[in-house]
């Protein structure tokens, strides 16, 4: 009894070429459109998928295709779907979502080669769409992959004669695209960069770890870690510093309404007016895109990093760096930094006087705690951090991602109740303790930790390691760091102990078998990826300047490098005549056969005109030499065979080692 896959292919060698050819059509079309199912609104994947199999099945049965009203009635449903969906029907995302949908509309109608031809063009364009929402390299790879496919499509349409095999068409577009990879890389390397086009602010971050503009304490219950990548590092020289000392600052939160911490505006944050110890530690960030200004700087960066023409760093009073517009393309830049710092104003007089304030009335319960504490500690800054610290060591805290909902007074309710939460938590509470206290205090986000990748050196930053800790004010001392969460949770600063999302089914059980292996695939992956982040992304226009240097240009400008790339497509463009000059003076391989058939009957005494088919010369021979000129006769057949069959039951190599071993009359 056949199995189901054997019956299927064998009702497919069936099938007549238009259906094949629709069938393959639409698996490519699929593979095109996989990268962009995790952007667009669930209707349009369901609407797409649906017509996509609606019209594989009307191919397999060679049912007819349905009429205009069918089309026109979805056209008008897409359209109305995507105004609900985007409130418009411009700009990236509707633009997206409607191309995406017309690509599969379009094939509802697909009867002539004009209509697969806008098929192929529009597939092109969908292609270069899936690049806005990533540039990984694992897109990189399924759209190469759509590319071959389509290119199989394309070579395949333009061979109307029989049913040529996929495979064929498949070498041929894979001979295409080797012979212009010159081309490409050309492009690639010489190409002036320009900023790409794509990149929009994106809130999406609510209830996953990452980095905010705002912090919302008490209004998540469940925090998911996200395991995305946010940078990588990579640290000069043979020792990086400890784990413990990693702290990547991003956005400083200083006004706090009683629910919400924020930004102070740049004008009220002073001048940062950094004091170090020590030497500083140089390194390397490369920063994925985020659609948000911030840079990410090893505490405490006092230099501003170099970066790509066209961004700028902008320094702030608390620190923190930004650029001049979002980052929406992956950005290498590197820093120097020192790890023992504190900064701002000695005097109390030059703290502003937001970073003491409380609303009234919030927290009642902590501000009590916080007159207690300053009673038994004389009011020292130093000994009121050091009594906090203490009684988050030896209260019972538990550093929690699901904390579960807080009411309005979180830091009430921290200190006193739950005694649970994650580092957001923490960081609130203490800082409201301490301004309840009389100390100026603020809350600084960024990252922590982070993991070294065995493979390529790369320190790797998630936003899973994304963390908030504080700063306290002393007189005559400035501000200083304090991470109220090393007292709760000493595993989770540094990436000792840390929490981490559930495996899934499948890790998990590869997980069980080899708890290494898991580890091991990550980091290859990962230093895979890094690599085509550095070499591939991060191929700026100053690495173009530098690849001409490496050339013997002293001092190159993009004016050479258009000069280069100009030379460079002059000279693919001469070879690609070369060659295919040389390709018309070829004949074809079954003609040269053919010909070399005709000599031979030719010296057997068989007449035959220049231009006759091999039929023509088989009865030629035969009336010359009647039996004898039988296998001649029939190798003859063959070969008319494998030239005009529809399904041609051999190649042109068997016919030539035929053609060796005949016994020709005469």
């Amino acid at each position: 009894m056949t199995t189901l896959p054997l019956r299927l292919r064998s009702q497919a060698a069936g099938l007549p070429r238009d259906a094949r050819d629709t069938l393959f059509l639409l698996v490519v079309i699929a593979l095109v459109l996989l990268p962009q199912l995790p952007s667009l609104p669930m209707w349009t994947s369901a609407m797409v998928g649906a017509v996509l199999v609606w019209r594989g099945r009307l191919a397999w049965q060679s049912a007819p295709l349905p009429g205009r009203r069918w089309r026109v009635g979805m056209l008008l449903v897409a359209l109305a779907a995507t105004w609900l969906s985007h409130r418009t029907l411009i700009g990236r995302e509707a633009g997206v979502t409607l191309v995406v949908v017309l690509l599969a509309l379009k094939m509802l109608e697909l009867r002539a080669r004009r209509d697969a031809f806008v098929v192929f063009f529009l597939s092109f364009f969908v292609m270069l769409t899936s690049f806005f929402q990533s540039q990984s390299l694992m897109t990189a790879v399924l759209m190469l992959a759509a590319l071959m496919g389509l290119l199989t499509a394309l070579v395949n349409a333009h061979m109307p004669v029989g049913r040529p095999p996929l495979a064929q068409s498949a070498r041929i577009a894979a001979f295409m695209t080797l012979a212009g990879a010159p081309v490409m890389l050309a492009l690639f390397l010489f190409f002036p960069r320009l900023a790409p086009l794509w990149g929009t602010p994106n809130e999406g971050m609510t209830g996953r770890s990452g980095l905010s503009s705002t912090m919302r304490v008490g209004t998540i219950a469940q925090l998911a870690l996200d395991d995305g990548i946010a940078a990588r590092v990579r640290f000069d020289g043979n020792e990086p510093p400890p784990r413990t000392a990693l702290y990547f600052r991003g956005p400083v939160l200083a006004r706090f309404d009683g629910v919400e911490w924020t930004s102070a505006q740049p004008w009220e944050r002073g001048l940062p007016l950094l004091r170090t110890r020590g030497a500083p530690v140089d390194y390397e960030i490369t920063l994925e895109p985020s659609n948000r200004p911030w840079l990410l700087a090893l505490d405490a960066m006092r230099d501003a990093p170099a970066l790509p023409e066209g961004l700028r760093a902008l320094p702030s009073g608390d620190l923190q760096w930004s650029t001049n517009r979002p980052i929406g393309d992956l950005l290498r830049y590197r820093g120097q930094s020192h790890l023992d710092f504190t900064s701002g104003p000695v005097r109390r007089a030059s703290v502003p006087g937001f970073m003491l304030s409380l609303p009234v009335g919030s927290n009642p319960r902590t501000a009590e705690l916080a007159r207690q504490l300053q009673a038994q500690t004389g009011g020292s800054t130093p000994a009121l951090v050091d009594a906090v610290l203490q009684r988050l060591r030896t209260g019972g805290y538990v550093y929690t991602l699901e904390p579960g909902l807080y009411g309005a007074q979180t830091a009430d309710e921290f200190w006193f109740d739950r005694k649970a939460g994650f580092c957001e938590h923490i960081a609130s509470s203490f800082v409201i303790l301490m301004r309840a206290a009389g100390v100026p205090a603020r809350i600084v986000t960024g990252f922590q930790g982070g993991e070294i990748n065995s493979v390529d050196g790369y320190w790797t930053l998630r936003n899973s390691d994304a963390h908030a800790w504080a700063e306290v004010w002393e007189e005559g001392k400035g501000w200083w760091r304090v991470d109220p969460t090393a007292a709760v949770s000493p595993g989770r600063v540094g990436q000792f102990q840390r929490l981490a999302p559930p495996p899934g089914f499948f890790a998990g059980a590869i997980g069980a078998m080899s708890p290494t292996l898991i580890q091991h695939a990550r980091a290859l992956w990962e230093a895979v990826n890094n690599a085509w982040n550095q070499r591939v992304l991060n191929y700026t226009q100053s690495r173009q300047l530098d690849l001409l240097k490496a050339f013997g240009m002293d001092s190159p400008s993009p004016a050479d490098l258009a000069r280069v790339l100009l030379l460079a497509l002059v000279a693919a463009s001469l070879g690609g005549a070369i060659w295919a000059w040389r390709e018309r003076r070829r004949t074809d391989a079954w003609l040269r056969l053919l010909a070399r058939a005709r000599n031979r009957l030719g010296r057997a005494g068989v007449a035959a005109p220049a231009g006759s088919p091999p039929r023509r010369l088989a009865e030629l021979a035969a009336a010359r030499h009647g039996n004898a000129a039988g296998p001649v006769r029939d190798w003859l057949l063959r070969l008319e065979a494998q030239r005009y069959a529809r399904d041609p039951s051999e190649g042109l190599a068997v016919l030539r080692r035929d053609f060796r071993r005949l016994r020709w009359p005469g």
